[in-house]
Order: structure tokens, then C-alpha cells, then sequence
């Protein structure tokens, strides 16, 4: 299960996104490249605050990365409005591993319900 932790800002008028794997963890840059591999949404990048194709390639990118391209192509929409598009625009955010968890459990639960 995924113990990985986000966080975006703005520095300079870029939006900038972090990741780590652990609670002492170091920091590390989230890229769009390989989330635009698998949908190009935005070539320009990430973007947060609202429910965009900025936001759609950050909400693809960090599932992406927590939990692989099957569980992101799928749930990736609806991440971007539960959380990305909720962010604030102009400030920053940070998504700590319960939050990827109840995410992802509450995916696996609805779809439990429909089979």
C-alpha cells in the first residue's frame, strides 16, 4: 500500500509538486512526463483549483505514481474533483498517504458493490 506524500506550490509563478516516500522521506519532483504518456491533458503541465486539463494530468500523475496506470486510468477523473479541483488556485496543498487510502479503498469498495 502506498505511504507516499504530495504537496504543491508556487514558486516564481510555477507550480511546483513534491513527492515522498516515507514520513522521513526526502522530497522529490513529481513530473507530468510520465502521466503524459499515458493521456496527454495538458502539455503544459499541472495545474490545481479547478477541473481542468491541468488539473486532470496532476490527478493522473499522482495516482499514477502511488498506484499504477490500471488504478489511475480508472479513478483518475474523479480524484481530480474529490481532490485536485478543490485545492486552492493560487496556494498550496499537501496530500498526506490517508488520503490516498481512503481514496483508494473507497474505489475498491464501490466497485465490489457493482460485480
Amino acid at each position: 500500500m502506498s505511504e507516499k506524500e504530495y504537496c504543491g506550490e508556487i514558486y516564481m509563478e510555477t507550480k511546483i509538486v513534491q513527492v515522498r516516500d516515507s514520513p522521513t522521506g526526502s522530497w522529490k519532483h513529481l513530473r507530468p512526463q510520465p502521466s503524459q504518456r499515458v493521456w496527454n491533458h495538458s502539455p503544459d503541465g499541472f495545474s490545481w483549483g479547478y477541473g481542468g486539463s491541468g488539473p486532470a494530468q496532476l490527478a493522473l500523475a499522482i495516482l499514477l505514481d502511488a498506484y499504477g496506470e490500471q488504478f489511475a486510468k480508472k479513478h483518475y477523473q474523479d480524484f481530480k474533483w474529490e481532490f485536485v479541483a478543490k485545492w486552492p488556485m493560487d496556494g498550496s496543498w499537501v496530500l498526506d498517504a490517508w488520503q490516498l487510502r481512503q481514496f483508494k479503498e473507497a474505489c475498491e469498495t464501490a466497485e465490489a458493490k457493482h460485480e
